[in-house]
């Protein structure tokens, strides 16, 4: 999956944002990550958003901090975040194009609170721009790799935890499809020829007599010493 993916995303949804309708059911791990993360912003002076997207959420989350900056490597992302700053009045918030694939435009120590609201788990490979005590954190479906780049890049007081218990209920075949397109790295399932596949899909996601998806994702958090 490349940048291309996100940049149409982007052009497509107005955002890295999902267009389907549907009723979650139980405590999703997304409400769990933004409550403590609005508990743990006004402890910080310089935060940073790692892949900030379109920057509605990063614009959202700046009412609970002193400053924050928001990154993305897709630059239509940083074009809709920058427009969507200009009209918010907010002035506690930057947008910067960046990747963590080169040296990223950041002073060392720069920041005391990282946040990856699923980005780049890459980003565990800049500790030197977290400043000494500052911590990370972070929610994705997969911690592999984060597993693995906190043990390499010496992060300590690591807490790593599960969520599976919330479920999305989709009222039909179109709104899953949906669903499933802005699923990043996927293609698009309202196209006629992807039929097939959708069926397939849609048979491999009944819970309980209905279309429905169960919520896999992890909470991680962690120290830079």
């Amino acid at each position: 999956m490349g940048i291309d993916w996100y940049d149409m995303i982007a052009r497509r949804n107005g955002g890295y944002r999902g267009r389907a309708v549907c009723t979650v059911v139980g405590r999703s791990a997304e409400e769990v990550f933004e409550e403590r993360l609005v508990e743990m912003l006004p402890q910080y002076h310089s935060v940073l958003d790692a892949g900030c997207g379109h920057g509605e959420f990063t614009l959202r989350m700046s009412r609970h901090a002193e400053k924050i900056i928001g990154f993305d490597n897709s630059a239509e992302m940083i074009r809709i975040s920058q427009s969507l700053l200009e009209s918010s009045g907010i002035r506690n918030v930057e947008f910067v194009f960046a990747t963590t694939k080169t040296q990223m435009p950041f002073q060392d120590g720069q920041f005391d609170l990282i946040y990856d609201r699923r980005g780049p788990t890459s980003i565990l490979e800049h500790p030197r721009i977290l400043a000494s005590g500052g911590t990370i954190f972070g929610i994705h479906t997969d911690v592999t790799h984060v597993r693995r780049r906190l043990s390499e890049n010496g992060y300590m007081n690591v807490e790593i935890e599960e969520y599976n218990e919330a479920i999305m209920y989709f009222p039909n075949a179109r709104e899953f499809a949906l669903n499933l397109s802005d699923t990043p790295g996927n293609p698009d399932y309202t196209l006629p020829e992807m039929k097939g596949e959708l069926e397939a899909r849609i048979r491999e996601n009944q819970i309980d007599g209905q279309l429905g998806v169960r919520e896999h994702k992890y909470i991680w958090k962690a120290m830079k010493a």
